[in-house]
């Protein structure tokens, strides 16, 4: 989190959220104690500076011109910009080119002490508006965000090791909720990792070690690898999963739904209470009108309450020492077909 002295003042944007930042550079400033003040007076400087110019009849055309064409295409991209700090920006710009044009004005017209008067006038408030000003840089690289809730200091790296299930469930957070923006402050957040915590009480967790690969699939049902980087055992397990994509779609909630991928196998998801093991081989029961078929498989991968199988390939089948007169009548499990949850394989064909 970054924050300066003035922070009761109000803030400026320079940087939006969600875009990125340099070391050093300034992402947003803190308005002055006075400074609506100093903008009204600029303002009303500016239109009496319009007004002198207005009255000049003894400009260098082609200066002029090209200063009017630059606030003409300013003014149209205002017109088509809807990023409140990119407006500011144009805005900005505009005040440059006017102040150009006036200066110009000033050096070649009759009127020209008048307009110098008011342009020095002008440069003085502004130099009061911005030394006034408090402006905040960012201390890292990284991408700049706004949606600061004060768990910025707690929730780092360095204090992963004291997390647990009840302190992480006492911060009553709400699933899916964006963080709100502060006006007071902004943080900086490395734009190359995230880190997710989760509470588990699987087998594949207790089994976990640090630097473990898992994927996750987030709510937009995009999978993203992760390692682990801590694990707090307790009655339940906390994860502490790093991640170095999709940061962007992350640094908006405190609080997600995603699944934990252990392991990814393609094949048929059938229930463990469905597998029955004859020596080193398993099997389903498939039952077709009532016909009961005991069905050789190959089980994939099994968790804790489903297996990811596949039938056998002819090669498997000789390397399992079957004939070809064996393999010519081996029935294959398929998809749809119904299985019996925990056969007796004795009174099975």
């Amino acid at each position: 989190m970054v924050k300066g002295q003035n922070y009761k003042n109000g803030m400026e944007q320079i940087i939006s959220e969600g875009e990125r930042a340099s070391v050093n550079e300034n992402i947003f400033r803190y308005y002055s104690t006075n400074e609506e003040s100093l903008k009204q007076k600029i303002a009303q400087l500016d239109t009496k500076i319009q007004e002198a110019m207005a009255q000049n009849t003894n400009l260098f055309p082609s200066d002029i011109k090209s200063l009017e064409n630059q606030i003409d295409e300013k003014i149209e991209n205002i017109s088509k910009q809807t990023d409140a700090t990119k407006l500011e920006e144009y805005k900005k710009e505009i005040n440059n080119l006017i102040a150009k044009k006036a200066k110009i004005a000033g050096e070649s017209s009759p009127q020209g002490s008048y307009l110098r008067q008011l342009i020095e006038e002008r440069k003085n408030y502004e130099s009061e508006l911005n030394s006034g000003a408090e402006y905040v840089k960012a201390p890292m690289s990284g991408i700049v965000s706004y949606r600061v809730d004060g768990l910025e200091e707690t929730l780092t790296p360095d204090n992963f090791s004291s997390l647990s299930k009840e302190y992480l469930e006492n911060l009553d957070l709400k699933t899916g909720k964006i963080v709100a923006t502060n006006e007071e402050c902004g943080k900086v957040i490395d734009n190359f990792c995230c880190y997710i915590a989760t509470i588990t009480s699987s087998e594949e967790a207790k089994q976990a070690q640090v630097g473990d690969d898992v994927s996750i699939r987030l709510s937009n049902n995009t999978e993203v690898e992760a390692e682990i980087t801590n694990i707090i055992k307790e009655e339940d397990i906390v994860l502490i999963l790093k991640l170095n994509k999709e940061i962007e779609e992350l640094i908006n909630y405190r609080k997600i739904t995603f699944d934990l991928i252990w392991w990814d196998a393609t094949g048929l998801k059938v229930p463990n209470q469905a597998i029955v093991k004859d020596g080193d081989l398993n099997y389903v029961v498939r039952n077709r009108a009532g016909y009961l078929s005991k069905i050789l498989v190959k089980v994939k991968k099994q968790g804790e309450k489903y297996s990811i199988v596949e039938a056998y390939t002819n090669e498997e089948l000789r390397e399992l020492g079957y004939s070809d007169q064996e393999i010519a009548l081996y029935r294959k499990i398929a998809i749809y077909d119904e299985i019996v949850i925990n056969p007796n394989l004795e009174k099975v064909e």
